[in-house]
């Protein structure tokens, strides 16, 4: 019992505890909300009145910037006002100075409408003048036609017809002038300097094929060469790429081929075998071989030779051996790498003698037919596979020019290169410098007549001094003695035009009158 009292006593003591603890907690905490009620209330009055500060503060701030945005724009207002006050002024000035020149323009027009009364009754009295005029010129026309038996076409055309002759006749005369004047100025400079080219220039006449003739010590050798069935026949011309004519010459064999370099070794390879006595197609092989690189060393020996004779050093090797390509080809006869050192020095001379580059014509006459060492190869002219050879083989532009300009492929521009062009006339037109066939010789002496006597007035002509002269006689009531000379110049311009010749050819027009009577 007194356990179970003790326990409620206990309980009841909790209790009383934790009721008097509650009451004092809320008590305190009522207090402290008490406090922080009071704290905020203050802080809301602080801030609502330094809000009303600040609002204060920025109306007087807003009032001041109207204030001042209100004074610049008075003053912006009052600045413009003033503006437009000036242009109504300039502009009023204006108004009043165009009024000025409206009443003077209206004065103007008026006395320009005078004026064009005026004018509108002297061109009356004008038309009436002309066509008075032109009554009485009619009217003196047709007496003129009466008196001179001709209309007025007939006449216009007498007139046309003596100016004109006049002018044919004054032309005539200023070309002959100029022409004598030209003559006597240049004409002995220029021969002089040739002639003196061509005397220091000694050269070998030529006389070369397109074919060789090997001799053969007896007839036996022929039936060798051919061999069994002909083998040994097939194996030359297979070898060398040329073919090889046995004929009924007796103790012969002719080489044909348009290469020369091949014709060359074709020719020493027989000779060779000849020699030696062996002839199979084995042994046909070793000659041709040998001979080939015998060739070859001939061609580098004759390149060599001529830069040497020509004093022309630091060509490409390849060009050097082009050059000596050329010793094995011939053109209308004449030997081309012998032909291009006499044009190398010829023109060399002559730039010598006008104050012309020296080395640069003579290098140029020396390439200047650099292209035929490989025509038969190649598509195209001598002059542009050898423009094309100098340009790839690093020669300067005014080579390669003087290369392409030598037969007029392209027009002189340069002295050097009208001097290579008449150095290699010189050279392929002196005597015994070239040959041509009988069948080309008659057809340009017929085409020379045949140009000749397509032009008016001409009696009978003839082509003399192996087509290197044309002599044309005229009909003296056809042609006057000032005609004479403009008929030289269009025959000579029209054989430049229709025909290749070497040289030069000389045009002769020769009119003669002759008086015939009888004694009785």
């Amino acid at each position: 019992m007194s356990i179970v009292l003790a326990v409620i006593l206990i309980i009841a003591a909790l209790a009383i505890g934790v009721f008097s603890g509650f009451f004092y907690h809320k008590n305190t905490v009522e207090a402290k909300i008490g406090r922080t009620e009071e704290y905020v209330r203050k802080l809301v009055d602080d801030s609502q009145r330094k809000a009303n500060e600040e609002a204060k503060e920025m109306k007087l701030k807003a009032k001041e910037e109207v204030l001042q945005q209100k004074s610049e724009l008075d003053k912006e207002i009052n600045a413009r006002r003033a503006d437009i006050q000036r242009s109504e002024r300039r502009a009023q000035q204006r108004e009043e100075q165009l009024d000025k020149k409206e009443e003077q323009l209206d004065k103007k027009l008026d006395a320009l409408d005078q004026r064009e009364k005026a004018l509108i009754k002297k061109q009356e009295s004008i038309s009436e003048l002309e066509a008075e005029a032109e009554a009485f010129k009619q009217k003196q026309i047709s007496e003129l036609e009466r008196i001179a038996s001709m209309t007025q076409d007939e006449a216009r055309q007498c007139v046309i017809d003596r100016v004109q002759k006049d002018a044919y006749h004054d032309a005539a005369v200023l070309v002959r002038d100029i022409e004598s004047k030209a003559k006597e100025e240049g004409e002995k400079k220029a021969r002089n300097i040739i002639a003196l080219a061509i005397q220091r220039c000694a050269s070998d006449h030529v006389a070369e094929t397109t074919v060789s003739v090997i001799n053969l010590p007896n007839d036996d050798m022929k039936g060798r060469i051919i061999g069994r069935e002909g083998r040994n026949i097939r194996a030359l011309e297979t070898a060398t790429g040329v073919d090889l004519i046995i004929d009924d010459t007796p103790e012969a064999v002719i080489v044909s081929a348009f290469d020369p370099v091949r014709r060359e070794t074709a020719r020493l390879a027989i000779e060779k075998l000849i020699m030696d006595g062996r002839i199979h197609p084995a042994r046909i092989e070793e000659c041709v071989e040998k001979a080939k690189k015998e060739i070859d060393q001939q061609i580098r020996e004759a390149g060599d030779q001529a830069i040497f004779e020509t004093g022309q050093h630091g060509i490409h090797p390849e060009l050097v051996k082009l050059l000596g390509r050329l010793r094995y080809r011939t053109s209308y006869g004449q030997n081309v790498l012998k032909h291009s050192i006499e044009v190398s020095h010829l023109a060399g001379m002559m730039a010598a003698e006008l104050g012309a580059d020296v080395q640069l014509a003579k290098r140029a006459g020396l390439l200047h037919d650099i292209g035929k060492s490989v025509d038969h190869e190649q598509e195209g002219t001598h002059v542009s596979i050898g423009g094309e050879l100098a340009r790839k083989y690093h020669e300067s532009p005014a080579v390669v020019h003087c290369i392409l300009a030598h037969h007029n492929d392209v027009e002189p521009q340069t002295v050097e290169a009208v001097l290579v062009q008449a150095a290699d006339a010189i050279s392929a037109a002196r005597p015994g410098a070239r040959r041509e066939s009988l069948e080309n010789y008659i057809k340009r002496l017929e085409k020379l007549e045949e140009i000749a006597n397509s032009f008016k007035g001409v009696e009978k002509c003839f082509a003399i001094q192996s087509g290197r002269e044309v002599r044309i006689m005229v009909k003296p009531e056809d042609v006057s003695d000032e005609g004479t000379q403009i008929m030289a110049k269009e025959v000579a311009r029209r054989i430049e035009k229709e025909l290749e010749y070497p040289g030069q050819i000389r045009v002769n027009v020769i009119r003669e009158t002759r008086s015939t009577d009888y004694a009785k």
